[in-house]
Parts: C-alpha cells; structure tokens; sequence
C-alpha cells in the first residue's frame, strides 16, 4: 500500500482499512504464535501499513480543526 493511495482515501474508507488491517495483523499473530505462518515480512509490511493509515488518519482531522 502506497502513501499517495492511503491519502485519496476518505474518512470512512480509512476506518474501514485500519480495521482490515488489525485484523490481518491478528491472524498473522496467530498463525506465528501456532508456527504457520510462512511470509514473516508480511507481519512488518502490516504494521507499517497500520501506522501510514493511523497518521494520515491523524492529519485529515488536524487539518479539519485547521
């Protein structure tokens, strides 16, 4: 997931792809903690993804104080 991507999005979107996301973070988890889990990268890629979405998230409302 690209930053230009994430930022196109919309308020609701965004919500709905955190919760995506946590999900997938969740089951990634589970799978590791269960030693089934094959791509490892996978679980960075997803954090990462959680944090780009939470700080956009955290700039569209700053800029609506604004």
């Amino acid at each position: 997931m690209k930053t230009i991507d994430v930022r196109t999005m919309t308020e609701d979107q965004l919500s709905d792809e955190l919760l995506k996301l946590k999900k997938e973070q969740f089951n990634l988890r589970f799978q590791e903690a269960t030693g089934q889990l094959e791509k490892t990268a996978r679980v960075r890629e997803v954090r990462r993804n959680i944090a780009r979405v939470k700080t956009i998230q955290a700039e569209k409302k700053s800029a609506k104080k604004s």
